[in-house]
């Protein structure tokens, strides 16, 4: 089925007679939300919206956790050529202000009693005019949105729905402010050719047979995890709500969803968890021959087979299916996004059986520019482009990428839109190639990467991918640019690490103290020795510096997608990163430096 708009993805989730469109937890169990219900919520809020007097163009602030009221307002502002407005839940009053003030959003939807009270100071202080509240909240500053929804019929509107078939291709959708992770947010606006041409592509060479279920975990105010939602429920797959990614463990046991779609940093604490739960003997001892195991048929995995040995049935029977039955035991599917996977994360997880398909894309691009699929997958690549964009590779190595998902501007940035491209070209500021096989490959991102006084540059992703990979590194960080050499910011695991710790008798009253225990440092000198081996000289790491934080959205030092703020983390710790390099000596010793 060809797809012009949203609205075409609407009416068709909405035209099955499906009783389980989505899910959501309600009063201890699990709640369905079935097609003509999805119709008359949708058709409710719109009608709504209409009689506040809100316009094609207008624009519509949607803040809350993953919900069915998050994607119910989304769909009623397509449905009448409004704008919708994400804003991340997390966001401080201040910054939700800065967006309702520079998208010019008349209208809010709000999750929570405790949203309100949030942004129910700086209102008055933006064009905000109606508030709209999910949950049930005794407010007069507000309407209830559960009132809005069930003030309509479930048999249809002919004039709302021809007033969202005249909505096309060029009309603008929504306006995604980028996560900020280098400076102030821009307004991404896509429109609803950029995204329904995106869905519509993204996900050929997957198959959708029978009663596949999903989790909707990932924040909808990103693009990533709004662009999946859409192209699930448009595919027929149910959606399971889970607001607050701590409820995920347990939502995956209950829904046992068949398809798993997360950003890297799930499927790095994943990984940590099984690394956790192996560490005693004899544990550890079938852990780590299971694992040499899943190497040994790691081709048959990564080409969608499962193997047949005998040694790979028992290890299959004692490990895989244990760290399988972690994310709910049914999982067909397994896809990444939003950042670097990571090599060596990949290898491991087709080492226990799981395929991941890397895909790699931009708010700017709706986002999706490649993915591996089930019938062309190559580890260590993001996949092929999709079938409706062209990529080529810039003399330098940036990315470039033209075709009908690739957004037209940002709201009210001229200067910084025509900084976006080149001769009708999107750069994207990644760094990659392509393959005798077509298969895109990326390697950082342009401005990160670290030139030492020296003159050599230094990709520091794959690096700090591959620090990551030991269960006992949450995060790293590579320093060095204009230095003599390159350094690592590291932020422990702490639950393994502080696990690990007790059983060599190494007492601690704070992660501080811990981490300037020599044992611990000799611990991490190791991890960091282990991957200088597979470096070049000039790339080496000469200094390790351990942190007692983790990172968090709220700290300032992740964005709201879960990727590290650089530039924010090298800010916060630049006195302890200053001070290294007025100390050190550029030995071939990893040196130990910790944080206070």
């Amino acid at each position: 089925m060809s797809i012009a708009t949203l609205n075409d993805i609407f009416f068709a989730i909405v035209s099955r007679d499906n009783p389980r469109v989505t899910l959501h937890r309600q009063d201890g169990g699990w709640v369905a939300t079935s097609s003509r219900q999805l119709y008359r919520n949708v058709s409710g809020v719109a009608q709504a919206l209409l009689a506040w007097g809100i316009a094609k163009g207008d624009r519509v602030a949607i803040l809350g956790e993953n919900r069915p009221e998050w994607t119910t307002a989304d769909f009623a502002c397509q449905l009448i050529g409004a704008v919708s407005v994400p804003i991340y839940s997390t966001l401080t009053a201040e910054q939700s202000e800065f967006i309702l003030q520079d998208a010019g959003c008349r209208v809010i939807f709000l999750s929570t009693e405790q949203q309100l009270r949030k942004v129910s100071p700086i209102i008055s202080r933006t064009p905000v005019e109606r508030i709209v509240v999910m949950d049930p909240v005794e407010t007069s500053h507000a309407n209830s949105m559960a009132q809005l929804m069930h003030d309509s019929p479930e048999n249809g509107d002919p004039g709302l729905e021809a007033r969202a078939r005249s909505i096309i291709a060029d009309d603008l959708a929504t306006i995604i402010y980028t996560s900020g992770t280098t400076g102030v947010a821009k307004g991404v606006m896509l429109t609803h050719g950029n995204l329904a041409s995106n869905i519509e592509y993204s996900l050929k060479g997957f198959e959708f047979v029978g009663d596949q279920v999903s989790v909707s975990f990932l924040p909808l105010s990103h693009v990533t995890a709004r662009h999946v939602d859409f192209a699930l429920l448009f595919n027929g797959v149910t959606l399971a709500y889970c607001p607050f990614v701590d409820q995920l463990p347990q939502t995956l046991l209950e829904i046992r969803p068949t398809m798993f779609v997360s950003v890297p940093r799930v499927y790095e604490k994943i990984h940590a968890q099984a690394d956790l739960k192996a560490k005693d003997f004899p544990k550890n001892l079938i852990f780590r021959w299971a694992l040499s195991v899943g190497h040994d048929h790691e081709k048959e995995v990564l080409a969608g087979k499962t193997p047949t040995s005998l040694a790979w049935k028992i290890a299959d029977k004692l490990v895989y299916t244990k760290v399988r039955a972690g994310m709910g035991g049914r999982g067909q599917v397994f896809i990444s996004g939003g950042a670097p996977l990571g090599h060596e994360l990949a290898e491991w997880f087709a080492h226990v059986g799981i395929r991941i398909h890397e895909g790699y894309g931009l708010t700017e691009t709706s986002p999706v520019i490649a993915v591996n699929t089930p019938g062309a997958h190559k580890l260590g690549t993001v996949g092929k482009p999709l079938g409706n964009v062209e990529v080529r590779i810039e003399d330098d190595g940036e990315i470039l990428v033209r075709g009908p998902s690739v957004f037209k501007a940002y709201w009210k940035r001229p200067t910084e839109t025509d900084n976006a491209f080149v001769d009708g070209w999107f750069k994207t500021g990644d760094i990659g190639n392509l393959d005798a096989d077509g298969f895109l490959s990326v390697t950082d991102r342009k401005k990160d990467l670290i030139k030492t006084s020296g003159g050599k540059f230094i990709a520091p992703q794959p690096i700090e991918n591959s620090l990551k990979h030991s269960a006992l590194v949450a995060e790293a960080i590579i320093v060095g640019d204009k230095r003599k050499f390159p350094a690592v910011l590291i932020a422990p695991y702490f639950p393994l690490l502080e696990d690990w710790a007790r059983n060599h008798q190494i007492a601690f009253s704070s992660r501080a103290q811990l981490i300037q225990h020599p044992d611990v440092q000799a611990l991490y000198d190791s991890i960091v020795q282990e991957i200088n081996q597979n470096l070049a000289r000039f790339e080496k790491l000469k200094r390790a510096i351990l942190l007692p934080d983790e990172f968090t959205p709220q700290d300032g030092m992740l964005t709201h997608s879960m990727k590290v703020r650089r530039r924010a983390v090298e800010e916060r710790y630049r006195q302890l990163i200053d001070e290294v390099y007025a100390h050190a000596e550029a030995a071939p010793v990893v040196g130990h430096v910790t944080g206070d």
